[in-house]
């Protein structure tokens, strides 16, 4: 079982802490992770691209000239794609880009990612992450005492605390989220993962 350093938010350690093994210490599949990670992008397109065809075109009610003797080459409509202002051969129509993929795959994929963050030594424990009022120079603090203040950091809190949100938002780099809207595309796309205890506890009864 991999085990971590907790520290407090003045970046003193005030302990250790034991990982569960089946969520953060399995064996990290690539395959997974890329997939999941295809699905999130995909799911973000909106799908909403569009043009028209040769029958949603205006014009082309009459024959543009007559079939012979003008020594022109025949065009039956000016909705033809050879014309300027015709219709799209083959166009973009609105669609569905979103991918499936199984419960248990989401599952162990999101766990993959969390045990490469252990794995290379970038996932950071808290006692706690708390702010009297919202104040970015009170979290560019405590991210400066973990020597983290410039590097992009994902920090998951147990519960919802909107001091601690309005602190980090405004932070380049800086993401919050909950242990249920965690995703592999986050944990991918940030260097460093902070979190709190009490969220490491709720990751491991969700995905145990």
């Amino acid at each position: 079982m991999p085990t971590l350093p907790v520290y407090n938010m003045n970046g003193e350690q005030a302990g250790e802490i034991t990982l569960a093994d089946s969520v953060f210490g399995t064996k990290v599949n690539q395959a997974l992770l890329h997939l999941a990670l295809v699905r999130h992008t995909a799911a973000a397109r909106q799908g909403t691209a569009k043009a028209k065809t040769r029958a949603e075109v205006r014009g082309g009610g009459r024959k543009p000239w007559r079939q012979k003797g003008t020594g022109r080459a025949r065009h039956g409509s000016r909705r033809s794609p050879i014309w300027t202002g015709g219709g799209v051969v083959f166009p973009p129509t609105p669609r569905d880009y979103s991918l499936k993929m199984p419960k248990k795959a989401r599952r162990q994929a999101l766990k993959s990612a969390l045990s490469a963050k252990v794995q290379a030594g970038e996932a950071i424990i808290l006692t706690e992450l708390a702010f009297a009022e919202p104040k970015t120079k009170a979290m560019l603090k405590v991210l400066a005492n973990l020597k983290i203040d410039k590097e992009k950091a994902l920090i998951v809190m147990a519960e919802k605390d909107e001091n601690v949100i309005k602190s980090a938002r405004n932070i380049p780099g800086v993401t919050t989220v909950l242990p249920e809207s965690l995703n592999v595309y986050n944990l991918l796309t940030h260097r460093r993962l902070v979190m709190t205890k009490d969220a490491v506890t709720k990751l491991e009864e969700a995905l145990a």
